[in-house]
């Protein structure tokens, strides 16, 4: 997986220059500076791409009191929609933001409403969701309407979620607006920071707050302790057979297996001993369509199988092999890539399966799921058992590639005979080429590669192949960014 910098790795590392020894780091450093690389900007990229996941803050609060205008103001830029009508906002969007040296996450959400149905019982429940996976919370009340009846249900389920909480008064556009603000002590939430999200009045102090009630990097939650049982989460299509392979894994009928698709609703672990090894499985519900269009119990089921794959180290992911890889199927493999995790392909019912429906799945499987074509791949049959011993090593093959880091120096002799046999094609009379690079974080892999001007993407998905098939790294997507060197005396 080819990217920007992305800052949103999963493992922790001990020193400030990613997954970088000292010694190592030293270097480097040595060689971007002989290169012509400002040495800001190649730590920066380092720290960028080797970095832990970003603290993660919610702006919540019942329609139209500008939580959209806040966030955009938080960014710096106009790109939550913004529309004077409540409910324009419906699903949680993450955007990055930056405030004095500190990045952090900001997740946008749709007006919360207590006692609602259809839609709007979705959007409050994105906005649970959201205060649950975050770190802290910006709640934004109009202070010129007062606290609500809505505003009061909001304060219970912060108080529920035990998060620090940052209250935002918003709408205050001058002195006189300060007193409406003041009224808002009676929420019991702290101070009220007025503020006015469409002018900017306030919203530094605001921010002051929020970094003050965010931690420097969040919780691991994903694992356990050194030594502990690693997760691994089941993940599929409603009805695909994740409760049966997990019955069949454990020996035993731990969680109830039935015909009718969404019989899972809560994610169940389960400590299995596998091979002389615990493992610690979670069968989670089956994701169904698009989640705002789900409504009840089952919208609630995507949005904790979701929170299962967050918190898992390894996704296998069931696929029906006796019908047609569906839309939702490649879903459902985006979710767990995007979520950098490492990945096992299993087919399961592959016993019900004829010679004629083998040669059809493996051209599906070609063009469908060409994005994991490195990921391990077993055919299993959760009722019978069949293959059930080669799941475990798919596991362990996965893990290994997802917590591989290769040496700089290694990785930089790999570069150098590639590009020397196989350059960039020359574009508008020049021939860019890679210079040097360094793998800056594991879990998943995250390279940093520097240039002497723009990498073609087609080109950066050759570099990733020969990483793969060069160091193994089989069943864990790989983050890769480039930087490009500006031209000498010149600084971005």
């Amino acid at each position: 997986m080819n990217d920007h910098i992305q800052p949103d790795g999963s493992d922790s590392f001990e020193h400030d220059h990613g997954a970088l020894g000292d010694a190592e780091y030293a270097e480097f450093m040595e060689l971007a500076a002989v290169e012509g690389f400002d040495i800001e900007d190649v730590e920066g990229a380092i720290e960028a791409a080797g970095h832990g996941p970003l603290p993660v803050l919610a702006v919540v609060g019942r329609p139209n009191v500008g939580k959209s205008t806040l966030v955009n103001r938080i960014i710096g830029r106009r790109e939550a929609v913004v529309e004077d009508k409540p409910g324009v906002t419906r699903d949680r969007v993450t955007y990055e933001a930056e405030w004095a040296g500190r990045r952090f996450k900001v997740v946008d959400t749709g007006g919360w409403e207590q006692d609602v149905l259809g839609i709007d019982a979705s959007v409050a429940a994105q906005a649970e969701y959201a205060i649950e996976a975050a770190d802290a919370v910006v709640f934004v009340v109009d202070a010129k309407v007062g606290a609500t009846d809505t505003d009061e249900a909001v304060v219970r389920l912060l108080r529920k979620a035990a998060k620090p909480v940052v209250l935002a008064a918003n709408k205050v556009d001058g002195l006189s607006g300060e007193a409406d603000a003041a009224y808002l002590w009676s929420l019991g939430l702290g101070e009220p920071h007025p503020v006015s999200a469409l002018h900017g009045r306030g919203t530094g102090d605001m921010l002051d707050a929020v970094l003050e009630a965010l931690p420097e990097a969040p919780e691991q939650t994903f694992g356990t302790a050194v030594g502990g049982p690693r997760r691994i989460a089941l993940i599929g299509r409603p009805n695909v057979g994740k409760s049966s392979l997990l019955n069949k894994v454990a020996g035993e009928e731990r969680v109830v297996v039935n015909e009718i698709a969404g019989t899972t609703r809560d994610p169940v672990d389960e400590l299995i001993e596998l091979g002389g090894v615990i493992w610690k499985f979670v069968d989670t519900a089956g994701i169904r369509k698009r989640v705002h269009l789900q409504q009840g119990a089952d919208y609630y089921a995507s949005l904790r199988t979701a929170a299962a794959v967050e918190k898992a180290e390894v996704a296998v992911i069931l696929i029906d092999a006796s019908e047609s890889i569906s839309v939702q199927d490649q879903r459902i493999v985006t979710m767990a890539v995007d979520a950098g995790r490492a990945i096992v392909l299993a087919f399961n019912k592959w016993d019900t399966l004829d010679e004629e429906r083998r040669y059809y799945l493996e051209r599906e499987i070609e063009t469908e799921l060409a994005q994991v074509a490195w990921a391990p791949r077993v055919n299993v049959s959760a009722r019978t058992g069949r293959h059930m011993e080669k799941l475990v090593p798919a596991i362990e093959t996965a893990l290994a590639g997802w917590e591989t880091r290769v040496p700089t120096g290694r990785l930089n002799a790999f570069l150098g005979e590639l590009v020397s046999a196989h350059p960039h094609p020359i574009r508008g009379g020049k021939q860019p080429r890679i210079l040097f690079g360094t793998q800056a974080g594991t879990k998943p892999p995250r390279f940093v590669l520097f240039a002497s001007g723009f990498i073609e993407a087609g080109y950066r998905r050759f570099i990733e192949r020969r990483l793969r098939e060069e160091f193994s790294f089989e069943g864990t997507p790989i983050h890769i960014s480039v930087r490009v060197r500006e031209k000498r005396g010149k600084k971005k």
